[in-house]
């Protein structure tokens, strides 16, 4: 094959996995394209970079980082595990189920440091316009070097979108947030559960953030937590200075009023109001815009944009599986690229796939299989690594049980890797007792 370009935007865990998906094939003997990877951060590992830093950086530009302190892992990680590179290997040994972030962010950058492809990101690059020549059947990406303070152009074959979807915050407006005699932030800028110590925090919405930042302000010492919602309450076990409430209406100073006239003094107030999909810098006909769900919009399997197949998207849809799902992404996306799986040419064909997907997702009533069965899909085209992905499925179910039984408590089980067979060792202390979440601290026996 001609010596291809490929352009990925992002070097989070979907970038991330493209590199090694590429560095794959190479190790196997295959020739592949010139990889060119731009990384808005100063390292990669995408939302697992924790900073300090909310609103815009150094630089001015908006902080990618979603992350906070103490945040520990709310699923196992034996659902997320990679297939070509165990956490047995990584650490030496067996780690228990539910890491916190510093251990994560190890695993993640352990892999690719391991492959060696470090010099193929260009890091503080971010991207700020793609477009597509028609007359070359190229792309044009613009970007811009951060430190040499340069803007410049260069032509791509492939243009793989890798930059997640949980760093651009979806902020409601309420009545009164205005003239809240208190703070007031998105999930996106919490950074530390110390700050709402023996204070009273709201918390609107029931997405995961919502749960976790809730139990992390509960477990450091906040006063109480209440949640408000849209639809329905989480439904959990919760503390006895935790309570839930339908939506929140007004907010007179420090009062809050929800929709059935209940009403609640609060300190603090926390929008757990979910991300947007967003992508200023891709030109209209090449821009996702789709729903946060397991069956995204206009992607045929998933990652290829329909109205033009040389373009890709990795992890845009919603998750319960992660790390192995972009890695089933990431090497089917390098297969297409390198011919070795062709692309249907008729339109037609692509957007069938996809209102297929969606149909079968609005059908499902199991999640966690309907995602399941799609990474086995994928895994099945390539060569990448089978496992056993409806082991990993259990643990996911399991999982479920285990937060309706004790939602404070889920994190001290354990589970059996998919990968190697081990049953991860009960952690050495409770989740709730365990303040400190350096990696120091986890990985000792």
């Amino acid at each position: 094959m001609s010596k291809k370009r490929v352009a990925i935007i992002g070097a989070g865990p979907s970038g991330t996995a493209q590199l090694r998906a590429f560095q794959s094939a190479a190790e196997k003997g295959a020739e592949i394209p010139e990889i060119v990877c731009f990384e808005k951060q100063d390292d990669w590992g995408g939302l697992w970079n924790y900073t300090w830093r909310t609103g815009l950086d150094e630089y001015g530009e908006p902080v990618h980082c979603s992350m906070y302190r103490y945040l520990w892992s709310n699923g196992p990680k034996e659902g997320l595990e990679f297939a070509d590179y165990t956490f047995e290997e990584h650490f030496g040994k067996q780690i228990a189920s539910y890491p916190p972030r510093a251990v994560l962010r190890d695993y993640i950058l352990g892999r690719v440091e391991k492959a060696g492809v470090r010099d193929w990101v260009r890091f503080r690059h971010p991207v700020r316009w793609v477009t597509y020549r028609e007359d070359t059947g190229k792309f044009r990406v613009t970007a811009e070097d951060l430190k040499a303070q340069k803007v410049y152009t260069e032509e791509f074959d492939h243009v793989i979108c890798a930059s997640g979807h949980f760093s651009t915050p979806n902020v409601p407006h309420f009545d009164g947030l205005d003239g809240f005699n208190g703070r007031v932030l998105h999930a996106h800028d919490f950074r530390d559960a110390l700050e709402f110590k023996d204070k009273d925090i709201l918390i609107i919405g029931t997405s995961y953030s919502a749960e976790d930042i809730g139990s992390q302000c509960w477990k450091y010492g906040c006063k109480s937590v209440t949640v408000s919602y849209r639809t329905a309450p989480m439904g959990f076990k919760w503390p006895d200075n935790w309570e839930e409430v339908p939506l929140l209406t007004r907010v007179e100073g420090n009062t809050c009023t929800f929709k059935d006239g209940s009403q609640k003094r609060v300190d603090a107030i926390i929008l757990c109001t979910g991300y947007l999909h967003h992508f200023p810098f891709m030109d209209e006909p090449l821009k996702l815009r789709t729903a946060n769900r397991l069956a995204t919009a206009d992607l045929y399997k998933g990652v290829v944009w329909n109205a033009n197949p040389k373009l890709f998207y990795l992890g845009m849809q919603d998750q319960w599986f992660t790390f192995n799902m972009f890695d089933a992404q990431a090497w089917w996306v390098r297969d297409a690229i390198l011919g070795r799986i062709e692309i249907p040419s008729d339109r037609a064909v692509l957007d069938a796939d996809v209102t297929r997907r969606v149909a079968e997702e609005d059908a499902s009533d199991d999640p966690i299989g309907y995602q399941g069965d799609y990474v086995k899909e994928l895994i099945a085209e390539t060569d990448y690594p089978s496992f056993d992905v409806d082991g990993a499925c259990a643990a996911f179910y399991e999982w479920k049980t285990h937060k309706k039984q004790d939602i404070m408590g889920f994190r001290n089980n354990s589970y059996k890797s998919v990968m190697t067979g081990t049953m991860a060792p009960a952690h050495h202390t409770p989740w709730v007792d365990a303040l400190d979440d350096s990696m120091e601290a986890y990985l000792r026996n």
